[in-house]
């Protein structure tokens, strides 16, 4: 494959990350919101590796990992968030006296 069609990759990828920002913005729910987030998130490690390909720098491609498990903990930390209300873990309220009476 030649460089105008990695270049032609990254202009597609920029055109599909416009459109999650519009679909971020718009809504009409909640999830829909995060879901676009997240896929912006995605196409941005895939442009970061193909920009890395581009310009010839390989170890831009463990940028993009990283920045992929930093948006993949940041959608989960939402997500659960959102369920929870809070990030404390989710424990049972004691129910008696845990020590014993002797």
């Amino acid at each position: 494959m030649t460089s105008w069609g990695i270049a032609g990759i990254g202009l597609a990828l920029l055109v599909t990350m416009l459109m999650s920002l519009i679909r971020a913005l718009r809504g009409p729910t909640l999830y829909d919101r995060i879901l676009a987030v997240n896929l912006f998130g995605t196409k941005t490690v895939l442009l970061i590796a193909v920009l890395g390909f581009l310009m010839g720098r390989p170890e831009w491609l463990d940028i993009a990992i990283g920045y992929a498990l930093i948006n993949f903990i940041g959608t989960i930390a939402v997500l659960r968030f959102i369920q929870r209300r809070d990030f404390s873990a989710s424990v049972a309220p004691p129910v008696g006296n845990e020590e014993s009476q002797p």
